[in-house]
């Protein structure tokens, strides 16, 4: 006879009752309540005895040992056909109990789940996180704990189902945080706009990963390397670079092709006004100085027309006005504070142009801005 046939013809025997009654020690019991998970599992149980067995499992559940509580809960995690009452309760223990049955039961509800993760600790929310299946539904609420280690390890879980609007309220809020992004990326898919907006917030390496597992569009792709390095030669300005060394970068990055639209917005972005203005010189072919007066004039015609002449779409005019607005009112009051600039700026932007993301993203909305504009650059373009 196999081991299944074995465990399908398992009962508890006279020797296990008696052994109950006479001995009721913890190790019985515990012992008790293993065997007779196996025993509710096997399906030639006729009622009456399918009826005594959960009686009996009712009993242990309430049983005042944890480990024979503990090894009831082990006993019934995979066992779809225990009665909910049972597996509810041992999902409502004490946490080392409640884990088996919370990472494996299939009795337990969407609502069981998400009143759990609502009104218990966060170990209990770490168990459900693990959990072979995740509705959209429990992986929202356990989105909304706000515990890194239970959002990294639902990340981490290609069995959780995650909404759209659920990957977004995690970049918002722990994008920026490598226990979180590292499982995100490396989940087997990968919504396009969480991509797109991880790209800003993750190391050059895990750009690298992203390009490499997800199937991202060729124009993606290469704002991905494109935010990367552009973010890195904004670096190399300083808040104390004076104007021969932002004039040399700026030509070094003409002469490569690299002077885009896209970072010298993210340079008035990130409070950098000369590199801005230089930027604009140049490819408007103008003096600084010239550039310097059309951009900070109050009238709309002259940026328009300045942008018109550096061929800078259109679609980045509105960002590049509210960034010179926003550098002129505090630049009384902030000096050359850049973070609080690019936090002014940011803020401002997002609201005229009525976006929700996060402001920490912010380098999404220059991409997709960028992205939009090529594309209606090449669809006014003439047909060859």
């Amino acid at each position: 006879m196999s081991q299944r046939d074995e465990s399908h013809n398992e009962k508890l025997t006279e020797q296990d009752v008696s052994r109950l009654l006479t001995d009721p020690s913890v190790d019985n019991r515990a012992g008790t309540a293993e065997k007779l998970g196996r025993v509710l599992e096997n399906t030639r149980l006729s009622d009456s005895e399918r009826r005594i067995a959960e009686d009996i499992f009712r009993t242990l559940a309430r049983d005042m040992e944890v480990r024979v509580r503990q090894a009831l809960s082990e006993s019934i995690r995979h066992n779809p056909d225990v009665p909910h009452d049972i597996a509810e309760g041992l999902a409502r223990d004490v946490a080392e109990v409640a884990a088996p049955v919370l990472e494996s039961s299939a009795v337990l509800t969407d609502a069981d789940l998400m009143d759990i993760v609502q009104s218990k600790p966060v170990e209990y929310s770490a168990a459900i996180a693990r959990r072979s299946a995740v509705s959209e539904a429990v992986s929202d609420a356990l989105a909304e704990t706000g515990d890194v280690d239970v959002i990294a390890t639902l990340m981490g879980n290609d069995g959780a189902q995650i909404a759209d609007a659920t990957f977004d309220k995690v970049v918002d809020r722990h994008g920026d945080d490598p226990r979180v992004n590292d499982p995100m990326i490396d989940r087997r898919h990968l919504p396009l706009r969480t991509a797109e907006r991880l790209v800003a917030l993750v190391s050059d390496q895990l750009r690298q990963r992203l390009l490499t597992r997800h199937e991202l569009p060729a124009d993606v792709a290469a704002d991905i390397l494109t935010t990367g390095r552009e973010r890195a030669t904004m670096g190399l300005v300083g808040p104390l670079a004076g104007q021969t060394d932002v004039m040399a970068l700026v030509d070094a990055l003409h002469a490569n092709g690299r002077l885009t639209d896209t970072i010298v917005i993210r340079a008035l972005c990130m409070g950098d006004t000369v590199f801005f203005e230089t930027a604009l010189a140049k490819r408007a072919g103008i003096p600084v100085s010239n550039a310097f007066k059309l951009i900070h004039d109050k009238g709309d015609l002259a940026m328009e027309r300045l942008f018109e002449s550096a061929e800078i779409p259109e679609d980045l005019l509105p960002v590049a006005r509210v960034g010179v607005e926003v550098a002129d009112e505090l630049a009384d009051t902030a000096g050359d504070d850049r973070a609080q600039i690019r936090k002014k700026t940011i803020e401002r932007v997002l609201t005229q142009l009525d976006e929700t993301i996060d402001p920490d993203n912010f380098d999404y909305l220059i991409n997709r801005l960028g992205r939009r504009s090529r594309t209606a650059v090449d669809a006014d373009s003439p047909r060859r």
